[in-house]
Parts: structure tokens; C-alpha cells; sequence
């Protein structure tokens, strides 16, 4: 082995230290969040009856004013969004923290610590690249603490756009500390130089821009998910009926179903060309690498598989009798299949792409 290819020890074990660091950081923005959502303003379900009882009315909403100190107010009326079914007009809710200044205060410590947490990861995934003199992405465990760092990124971004996202950061940190926590135990792998196959620069393309792309995929599937709990809530207030204290707290802080049904579909049709170009990436690299660009290898079967279910969504979501729940439905089974084809594949499955290991 020569020198260029020795493994760096020590700028190995700082990686693993510092993958730890971002765990701890990691926790501390999960009880950040949760405080957040806890000490946010206990919302009522008035706000989304109101709106659904008024939501045959054709005028517009008055505006009122008010006399504070000397000062006049106008109090603006509440923006609402068609739902996707175009049967309700909902308002968004106010956000994790509930419009409280102690719930901000939880919130603004919890993005704090989330950036701090994202930093040292980053840092961790950089020197376990540094070690070996290559990109951190050659095996499942490398995959794994580079695709929680882009997921963590992805959310700060949308933050840093002005989006609001904040009722992501509890379900993102979780997640991400779920796959921290798989990459440490069971995925782990000794910092060492690639299989001679993976020595290409397709590597960098088309496994980097795979990672981007799960990453969007997963803020999808937790949009989709939250989504279906938004729409049953409002159903059962259009219906009458009267939801749990808990239920009607988190739920009312939530954008409304016709938003995040809205957000799903625009965020999984911003990325789907860059899965497009992922697929026909790694087919030009077979080429190069096998002397045949498509072999039906069970990596590549499931890749288009998950393709399919994506461009079935988007349609199916462009489609007015597919919006809505049907579509949502659709969505999770495209995120499955992304799942299958990283995990299931990689450990259940023997095919060409099985030499990168676990």
C-alpha cells in the first residue's frame, strides 16, 4: 500500500468523535424542539371551525381597526388556502412555537442547536473523506452519515429561503438521530480505500447527486405524512365533531392541509429531473465500468422502480381526481421504494452494486 492510499487514523477517529459530537448537539435540539411545541400556545379548534363555517362566504373578510395608545391598528384578515379536494378554505397555523415568546425562544435555541449539530457533522463527514483522500459516500455507512448532513442542510436552506419550515425540525431531528444512531452501531465500517470499481468520477456525480435527492425526498414524505394527520383533523372539524386537547394543540400549529399538500407536490416535482438524471448517471457509469449500461441489476431495477412510482405521483397530483389523499398515498409508496432500493437492496440483495459492502 502506498502512502497516498494509507489510511489517516487520527483524521479517522476525529471523524467518529465528531459524528458523536453531532449526536449530543443533535439530542439537545430534539428536547429544543419538543420544548418548542410544548410551550407554544395551546391553539383551539375555533380557529379551523371558524374558517370552515365561513368557508362558503363570497365576500371578503372586513377589516377591523383598533385604538392601541393613540395608534391605529388594522388588523389584517387571515390568508387562507383552498384545500386540495377545493371543498375547504383553512388558515395556516402559526407555527411550532404557537406564536408565544416562550415557544419562539425554544424554537430559535432548537435551529441553533440544529445549525451547531449540522456544522459538526459536516465537519465529520469532511474528515472522514480527508482520511482516505476521497469522497465520504463509499459504503452504507458513509452514505448514511452524508445523507443525514444533506437532509439537516436541506431544512436549514428552506429556513434560510424564509420558507416556513420550523414544523420540520422535530420530525428531521429525530430522523436524523435514528440514522446516526443505525450508522454507528450497525452500519460501521473502517475508514479504507475503495474497490478498484469505484474508482471513477461518476462516483462523485452520480452517488452525490443520489444523496441530494433522497434528502428531498425524505422532507417529502415527512410533508406527506403530516399532511394525511392535517386532513383528518380538518374532516373531523368540518364534521363536526370535536377533536382531542392534544390532537387540536400540535395540529392547529400546523400549515394547513392545502399547504402542505401544496409543498409536497412542488418539492418532490423540483427534484424528480435531478432522480431522473441520478438513473441515467449511474447507467453511463455501468457502461463504463460493466460494458453494458443497463442489466436490470436489482440496484438499478428498484432505482427505475422508484422513478416510476415518482412520475406516478407527479401525474397522479397534476390529475384533479388524484389530489389530495389518493395522492399522499401514492407519495409514501415512492419514499418505501426509495427506501428499499438504499436499504433492502444493499443488505438483502446480491447484485453488481453488492461490492461496496455494509
Amino acid at each position: 500500500m502506498t502512502l497516498a492510499a494509507a489510511t489517516n487514523e487520527n483524521l479517522a477517529n476525529i471523524s467518529n468523535t465528531l459524528i458523536y459530537s453531532a449526536m449530543a448537539v443533535y439530542t439537545l435540539a430534539f428536547f429544543a424542539y419538543i420544548a418548542e411545541w410544548t410551550f407554544g400556545s395551546r391553539s383551539k379548534v375555533g380557529r379551523t371551525a371558524a374558517s370552515l363555517t365561513a368557508g362558503t362566504k363570497s365576500a371578503a373578510p372586513a377589516v377591523t381597526v383598533k385604538s392601541a395608545g393613540g395608534t391605529t391598528v388594522l388588523d389584517r384578515p387571515q390568508v387562507v388556502t383552498r384545500a386540495a379536494t377545493g371543498t375547504r378554505d383553512v388558515p395556516d397555523g402559526p407555527g411550532a412555537a404557537g406564536g408565544t415568546l416562550k415557544g419562539d425562544l425554544y424554537g430559535r435555541i432548537a435551529i441553533s442547536l440544529s445549525v451547531l449539530a449540522f456544522a459538526v457533522q459536516a465537519a465529520g463527514v469532511l474528515a472522514r473523506g480527508l482520511s482516505v483522500q476521497r469522497v465520504p459516500w463509499g459504503n452504507m455507512y458513509e452514505f448514511n452519515i452524508t445523507f443525514s448532513t444533506v437532509a439537516t442542510g436541506v431544512y436549514l436552506g428552506l429556513l434560510a429561503l424564509r420558507k416556513n419550515v420550523r414544523w420540520i425540525g422535530l420530525p428531521l431531528t429525530t430522523m436524523v438521530l435514528l440514522d446516526l444512531g443505525v450508522a454507528v452501531t450497525v452500519l460501521y465500517t473502517e475508514s479504507a480505500q475503495l474497490v478498484p470499481a469505484l474508482h471513477s468520477y461518476w462516483l462523485v456525480i452520480h452517488v452525490s447527486t443520489a444523496i441530494f435527492c433522497g434528502a428531498v425526498f425524505y422532507v417529502g414524505a415527512m410533508s406527506t405524512t403530516l399532511y394525511l394527520f392535517r386532513d383528518s383533523y380538518e374532516s373531523k372539524v368540518a364534521r363536526g365533531d370535536t377533536p382531542g386537547r392534544f390532537a387540536a394543540s400540535v395540529m392547529e400549529r400546523l400549515p394547513s392541509a392545502a399547504t402542505l399538500d401544496k409543498f409536497t407536490y412542488r418539492i418532490n416535482a423540483a427534484v424528480f429531473p435531478l432522480w431522473t438524471f441520478t438513473i441515467v448517471a449511474g447507467a453511463i457509469w455501468a457502461g463504463d465500468a460493466w460494458g453494458r449500461y443497463w442489466g436490470w441489476d436489482p440496484k438499478e431495477t428498484w432505482s427505475f422502480i422508484t422513478w416510476v412510482a415518482y412520475a406516478c405521483y407527479l401525474h397522479a397530483r397534476a390529475t384533479a381526481g388524484w389530489k389530495g389523499r389518493k395522492a399522499a398515498y401514492l407519495a409514501l409508496l415512492a419514499f418505501a421504494c426509495w427506501l428499499f432500493n438504499y436499504y433492502g437492496v444493499n443488505i438483502f440483495v446480491t447484485g453488481k452494486h453488492s461490492y461496496a459492502g455494509v
